[in-house]
C-alpha cells in the first residue's frame, strides 16, 4: 500500500515522482556499466530510463494541470506525499531468503551512485520547480503551510544527508543473496 488510497492527487504525484526517480536510477545505472565497459546492458538500462523519462512527462502534465486547476488541494496533495516519503515499489521486493533485500540493494545503489538520497531530494526539487510551486498564490492557510513545507524540505534533508552519507559510505559490505 503506498497510502495513496482513492485520493487522485496523491496517486498522482507520487507516481510522477516515482517515475522521474526510476528514469534517474536507469540512467545512472546506464552510465555506471557503461564505462564499466557492459555496452549492452547500458543499452538496455538507456531504454528503460527514456521509457520512464516519457512516463513521467505523462503524468507530470497531468500534476501541472491540477496546481493550475485547483493549486491549494495539489499543495496539499504534494506536502502529504513528502511528509509520508517516497517508498519505490521495489521495497516489497523479496527473493526467499533476505528479509532485507530492498534495504541491501539500496545501500549498494547509494555507494555506486546508482541512486542515493541526493538524487531522491533532486527529484523533489525539480517539481518543486517544475510546478512552480514556490510562486503559488491564493492559497489558504493550509495551503501556504503545505507550501511553506515544501519548499523548505529539501534544504532540510540535504543537512540530514550530508550527515548520512558519511555512515553509508563507512558502512560494512553486506552480503545478500
Amino acid at each position: 500500500d503506498l497510502g495513496t488510497g482513492a485520493n487522485p492527487y496523491l496517486g498522482l504525484i507520487y507516481t510522477s515522482f516515482q517515475e522521474r526517480a526510476t528514469f534517474v536510477s536507469h540512467g545512472n545505472t546506464a552510465r555506471l556499466v557503461k564505462k564499466h565497459g557492459d555496452i549492452k546492458l547500458a543499452q538496455i538500462c538507456g531504454t528503460i530510463a527514456a521509457d520512464e523519462k516519457r512516463h513521467e512527462s505523462a503524468y507530470t502534465k497531468i500534476v501541472e494541470k491540477l496546481f493550475e486547476l485547483d493549486p491549494n488541494e495539489t499543495i496539499m496533495a504534494f506536502a502529504d506525499v513528502m511528509r509520508r516519503k517516497i517508498s519505490m515499489p521495489g521495497h516489497l521486493m523479496y527473493d526467499g531468503y533476505d528479509q532485507n533485500l530492498f534495504v541491501n540493494v539500496s545501500t549498494v545503489s547509494s555507494r555506486i551512485g546508482a541512486y542515493s538520497a541526493l538524487d531522491y531530494i533532486d527529484v523533489m526539487e525539480h517539481f518543486v520547480d517544475k510546478w512552480k510551486v514556490e510562486k503559488l498564490t491564493g492559497l489558504t492557510s493550509d495551503g501556504k503551510k503545505a507550501q511553506d513545507f515544501v519548499c523548505g524540505l529539501s534544504q532540510r534533508m540535504r543537512k540530514v544527508e550530508g550527515r548520512n552519507e558519511k555512515k553509508v559510505r563507512e558502512m560494512q559490505t553486506i552480503p545478500f543473496s
